[in-house]
């Protein structure tokens, strides 16, 4: 709630000319943006709010963050907390006092009119209000539905078999807990083992349906190209280790005998050209498969997980895979989070945790597991530890540390693209990834990439000064359905045998090029935003911290950074900047986990009586 806009000038599109009152002192602060006052005024003409009495002023100021809220993530806000978040901000500035206030807005004809939901202190628009009803009344209803049909001996047969006597306990637990249950939430941090489980779990379902004479129909999902790729590999890595019986039952059950596909969840709810928030597939057309795998669960905003669990079929298994730990979606919602702490301490909850770590990487593990639930002072004690994984720089000039590894892999791609070797210059892009915060200033994404351009102009030799040069590396930033190219896809421009250049796009079908034209969003990826990277890997990262005072420095955008990197983390920034990200921790207003908590009440009190 305290983000913070800074006007560049009297003329920004952000400052609402002629407001005066709560609402101008507050636009004028850098807290509401002129379209969040327009936004209100639209909505209270509409709804009759007649603009008059005591009351007006509150409550188109509560109109107004609301809606607020919803475009910095949160799907409501709360009024009872919001003065003391911005009494420091906005010094003298006389705001409602909580109490009143709430009273306020529930006389209010927005109130009245639906047009604004207020329950238990959270201010919703009336959409994110029935967005969130839903998504716990469909959680609910699986949950109450009689459990799947299970037979014992061959799931104890088959969990002994696929596990191959390398299942942790945690691990054949969850398998098991799958087979029993319609939802799965699956979580754990990076190295903990859920491909692995993902893929022994889709092996003993199969078997499963096998034991009935039935075929079993897989879809994998994630919210990026990007983290859908990887979770194709990654499950077709595993399944090659399983008994040739366990893989072969698996692909012949799903109908496809050579691989399983994964795609966007936007691919697989069936996108429509004529609304962006409507699917073809709904409650009156449901999604055929009888497990649906989404990776990267964390990613999923409130509205697209409402679309998938009306999508899904009753008796289809559901598992959400992904780390609550991790930087919640972009749209409104923290989703995974709300699912892992409504369920906390429910003894039928669909929340299976994996925390022991196989990977050999210790260094980066303890890093993580200090950003997770650590001190600043472990943080930093972490980060100065001597160790051939982790390496700490304090420097107030970054650029000659950046360098060499920036160039290195920049020249990679360039000497592959150059060869019209496309698979070797999109492998290079994940051999080392500069990661930053922001997008603009100093320590952005834009500084950095014109940076890394130079660096590469000036060792070839060469003006890089055509947009599509070879081998510039390529980030797609939205869905381009008819293409099916998708948002966090990654690639590089390559030279062709006719001395033309094409674009190749690594997807989740694999490589595909295209005529650089016909590609209209995508950026140059030498550096690339922390919150862009979710979903993808990279041998060796650079963290480019910005200065202590940024907003977006956050616990979670730390720890999803560093758990990017597969061997070798690098972070470059004062211990001031890693002392305020770990004592910042990026909330978000929803009332998910409460609705949660509600129903297993209501459901124990239910049993009870």
């Amino acid at each position: 709630m305290t983000e913070l806009f800074e006007p560049v000038g009297d003329h920004d599109h952000r400052l609402a000319r002629g407001a005066d009152g709560l609402l101008g002192a507050l636009n004028r602060a850098g807290l509401l943006e002129a379209g969040d006052l327009h936004v209100a005024t639209r909505v209270a003409d509409l709804a009759g709010e007649t603009g008059e009495g005591a009351d007006a002023e509150p409550v188109l100021l509560a109109l107004a963050l609301a809606v607020r809220a919803v475009r910095h993530g949160s799907v409501a806000v709360d009024l009872t907390r919001f003065p003391d978040l911005v009494r420091d901000l906005v010094p003298g500035l006389a705001l409602p006092e909580p109490e009143a206030w709430l009273a306020a807005v529930a006389r209010s004809r927005l109130v009245g009119s639906g047009a604004l939901r207020l329950e238990h202190g959270l201010l919703y628009l009336d959409r994110y209000h029935r967005l969130e009803q839903q998504v716990c009344a469909d959680l609910v209803a699986r949950a109450e539905q009689p459990p799947p049909p299970v037979d014992e001996a061959a799931l104890a047969a088959a969990l002994d078999r696929v596990g191959g006597g390398r299942l942790s306990d945690q691990q054949r637990d969850a398998a098991d807990r799958s087979v029993r249950q319609w939802t799965t939430v699956l979580t754990g941090g990076p190295g903990t083992g859920k491909t692995t489980t993902v893929a022994r779990i889709l092996a003993v379902l199969a078997d499963q349906a096998a034991a009935r004479g039935e075929r079993l129909s897989v879809a994998l999902s994630a919210p990026t190209g990007k983290a859908a790729a990887r979770l194709q590999e990654a499950v077709e890595t595993e399944l090659a280790g399983l008994p040739a019986e366990d893989r072969d039952r698996l692909l012949r059950t799903s109908g496809r005998g050579r691989g399983l596909d994964a795609m966007t969840l936007h691919r697989l709810l069936g996108w429509r050209p004529d609304n962006a928030t409507r699917f073809r597939h709904d409650r009156t057309n449901r999604l055929t498969y009888d497990v649906v795998v989404v990776d990267e669960s964390s990613m999923v905003e409130l509205t697209l997980m409402a679309r998938l669990l009306e999508a899904v079929r009753p008796q289809a298994r559901l598992l959400l895979v992904g780390d609550p730990r991790q930087l919640t979606s972009v749209g409104a919602g923290a989703v995974l989070s709300d699912l892992v702490a409504g369920h906390e301490g429910d003894p039928a909850s669909p929340v299976v945790s994996l925390t022991e770590n196989y990977r050999s990487t210790e260094d980066i593990k303890t890093l993580a597991e200090a950003l997770r639930t650590g001190t600043a002072d472990e943080v930093l004690a972490a980060l100065r530890t001597p160790s051939p994984e982790v390496e700490y720089v304090e420097t107030d000039d970054p650029a000659g540390v950046l360098r060499p590894d920036a160039l290195a892999s920049a020249l990679a791609v360039r000497r592959a693209a150059e060869r019209g070797d496309a698979e070797a210059a999109v492998h290079a892009l994940d051999d080392h990834r500069l990661l930053c915060a922001h997008r603009e200033g100093p320590y952005g994404v834009r500084v950095w990439n014109r940076t890394v351009e130079q660096w590469l102009a000036e060792e070839i030799g060469e003006d890089l000064h055509h947009p599509w040069y070879v081998g510039r590396p390529l980030l797609v930033t939205t869905n381009d359905h008819a293409l099916e190219v998708y948002n966090g896809e990654t690639g590089a421009v390559v030279l062709g045998e006719d001395g033309r250049v094409r674009a190749w796009i690594a997807g989740s079908g694999g490589l595909h090029d295209f005529a650089p034209g016909r590609l209209d969003a995508v950026e140059t990826m030498h550096a690339m935003t922390i919150h862009k990277s979710q979903g993808s890997q990279a041998r060796r990262v650079t963290v480019l911290l910005p200065e202590e005072g940024s907003r977006l420095l956050s616990r979670e955008l730390f720890y999803t950074a560093v758990t990017r990197a597969q061997q070798h983390v690098r972070v470059v920034g004062s211990e001031a900047a890693v002392r305020a990200a770990v004592e910042t921790s990026a909330e978000r207003a929803t009332g998910l986990r409460q609705r949660l908590q509600a129903a297993r009440a209501a459901r124990a009190a239910g049993s009870g009586a």
